[in-house]
C-alpha cells in the first residue's frame, strides 16, 4: 500500500550558521545557472532555432520541430532524475550536484559552438537533438541535488525558505536569459543576430563549470544525508534496497500524485516564457525586444513572491499555499489569453504579471513539500521523480501543444482550456496528498 512518510526531523547535531548560509548560497546559484542554460534553449527555439536548424516548410512548422526539440530536453530530465537519485540517496546530495552542473555546461557550449543546417545539413538538428537531451538529464539530475542540499540544511520551522533559495533559480535564470538575449540583440543587427548574436547566450553557459567546482571543494555533505548513510551502514548489505525499487514498490502513487499536482505549473511556466513569445511576435506581430523585456520584468516580481510564499508556508501549512496557487492558475487561464489577444504591450504585461503570481505562490513551498514527502534515504529519488515527471507531463510538451492547439482551432482559448484541464488534475491530486496527510495524523 503506496504511503507518503511525514517530514523528517533535523539531525540533533545542526551545521553551523555561516555554513548553512554558504550551503543554500551555492544551492541557490547552482539552480540559478542551471536554469539560465536551460531556458537560454527555449528563448531562442521560439526566436531563431526553426529557421537555422529545421529551415524546410513553413515558418510555423520550423517553429513546431524547434519546440519539438525544446520538449526532447524534459523527456530526458527522469532519466537524469533516476539516476541522479539512485546515486544521490547512496552516494550523497554534492557529488551528482556537481556531475549536473558540469554536463550542462559543457551541453550548452556545445550548442552555442554547433554549425547550422546550411553548414553540416542533417547532422545539425540530430546534434541540437543529442545536446538538448543532454541539457535534460542535467537539469533532472540538479534540481533533487540543489533542492536537497537547501532543505536538509534548513533549521527547525524554516524548510519552507530555505527550499525556495534553489526555488529562485528558476526566476534568476529567466531574467538573466532574457537580458542576455535583450543585449545580444540591442548590440547586433537583425543579419548579426541570427548569424552569430544568439550563441553568445549560450557562451555564457561555461560559467557553469567554475560553480561546479566550487561546489566540490567548499561545500560539505548534508547532516539529513550522513545520518541516513550511518543508518544503512548499520544494515546487514542484504537489507539494503535500492531506493529506486523502494519507491516503485511502496511509494509510486506519492511520486504519481506530486507530478499531478505540479504539471499545471510547469506547463503554464513554459507557455509564458516561451510560448507567448512565439505567439506574440509571430502570430501577432509585436516586436521581439519589448516582449522580452515585458517577460523579463514579469520574472523579477518573482524574486520577492516565491521566498514570500515558502516563508507563509512554514506557518500555515504548505498545501493550503500550494492548492491556492493552482485554483488561482485555473481561475486566471481564461483572462490571461483574452488580454494577450488584445496586442498590448500594457495588457500583455497585466495578464503575465497575474499569472506568474499564481505560480509563483504555488512555486514557494514546493521544493519542502515534495521533500516532506519521502524519508532521506530515498528523498533524492522520490522528490526528483515526482518534479520530472511533472515536467514531461506539462512542461516540456506545453508550447508544442500550444502552437497545434491553435493551429487546429484558430483560438488562443484552446490553450485556456489546457490550463484549466490541468489545474483541476492539481487540485485532485493535492486534495488526495491532503486526505493522506490528515489521515496520518489521526
Amino acid at each position: 500500500m503506496d504511503t507518503a512518510p511525514s517530514a523528517q526531523p533535523l539531525p540533533a547535531t545542526a551545521p553551523a550558521v555561516p555554513n548553512r548560509r554558504r550551503v543554500a548560497t551555492a544551492a541557490a546559484l547552482a539552480s540559478a545557472v542551471e536554469w539560465y542554460d536551460y531556458f537560454v534553449f527555449g528563448i531562442a527555439a521560439a526566436l531563431v532555432l526553426g529557421d537555422l536548424y529545421f529551415p524546410a516548410g513553413s515558418p510555423t512548422a520550423g517553429v513546431m520541430a524547434a519546440f519539438a526539440t525544446f520538449a526532447v530536453g524534459f523527456l530526458a530530465r527522469p532519466l537524469g532524475g533516476i539516476v541522479a537519485g539512485q546515486l544521490g540517496d547512496k552516494k550523497g546530495r554534492k557529488p551528482m550536484l556537481v556531475l549536473a552542473l558540469t554536463l550542462m555546461g559543457l551541453a550548452t557550449t556545445g550548442i552555442g559552438l554547433l554549425p547550422t543546417y546550411d553548414t553540416i545539413g542533417i547532422a545539425a538538428p540530430i546534434l541540437l537533438v543529442l545536446l538538448r537531451i543532454a541539457q535534460g538529464v542535467a537539469v533532472g539530475a540538479q534540481w533533487g541535488g540543489a533542492m536537497l542540499l537547501a532543505t536538509e540544511y534548513a533549521p527547525e520551522g524554516k524548510r519552507g525558505v530555505y527550499g525556495s533559495v534553489v526555488q529562485l533559480g528558476v526566476p534568476i535564470g529567466v531574467v538573466t536569459a532574457n537580458s542576455v538575449f535583450l543585449l545580444a540583440g540591442a548590440l547586433t543587427s537583425e543579419s548579426a543576430f541570427e548569424a552569430w548574436g544568439w550563441r553568445v547566450p549560450f557562451l555564457v553557459g561555461l560559467l557553469v563549470l567554475g560553480l561546479a567546482w566550487y561546489i566540490h571543494t567548499r561545500v560539505e555533505e548534508t547532516p539529513e544525508f550522513r545520518e541516513a548513510e550511518r543508518a544503512l551502514a548499520e544494515k546487514e548489505q542484504t537489507e539494503r534496497t535500492s531506493p529506486l525499487r523502494t519507491i516503485l514498490r511502496g511509494h509510486l502513487g506519492t511520486v504519481l500524485l506530486a507530478g499531478g499536482s505540479f504539471a499545471v505549473n510547469t506547463a503554464t511556466f513554459y507557455i509564458l516564457i516561451t510560448g507567448v513569445l512565439d505567439y506574440t511576435t509571430r502570430e501577432l506581430d509585436m516586436d521581439r525586444g519589448p516582449v522580452l523585456a515585458v517577460s523579463l520584468g514579469v520574472s523579477l516580481t518573482q524574486l520577492v513572491l516565491i521566498p514570500a510564499s515558502a516563508a507563509l508556508s512554514d506557518r500555515i501549512g504548505r498545501i493550503r499555499i500550494y492548492a491556492l496557487g493552482a485554483a488561482g492558475i485555473a481561475l486566471w487561464a481564461v483572462p490571461l489569453f483574452l488580454l494577450i489577444d488584445t496586442g498590448s504591450l500594457l495588457w500583455l504585461a497585466v495578464g503575465t504579471f497575474v499569472a506568474s503570481c499564481f505560480l509563483s505562490i504555488m512555486y514557494g513551498p514546493q521544493a519542502a513539500l515534495f521533500a516532506e514527502l519521502f524519508t532521506p534515504e530515498m528523498r533524492y529519488t522520490g522528490a526528483s521523480l515526482g518534479y520530472q515527471i511533472a515536467a514531461v507531463g506539462g512542461g516540456g510538451l506545453a508550447p508544442f501543444v500550444m502552437v497545434l492547439l491553435l493551429e487546429a482551432t484558430g483560438t488562443s482559448m484552446a490553450v485556456s482550456g489546457y490550463i484549466i484541464a490541468l489545474s483541476l488534475i492539481a487540485l485532485a491530486s493535492i486534495k488526495v496528498l491532503a486526505d493522506r496527510a490528515r489521515s496520518r495524523r489521526t
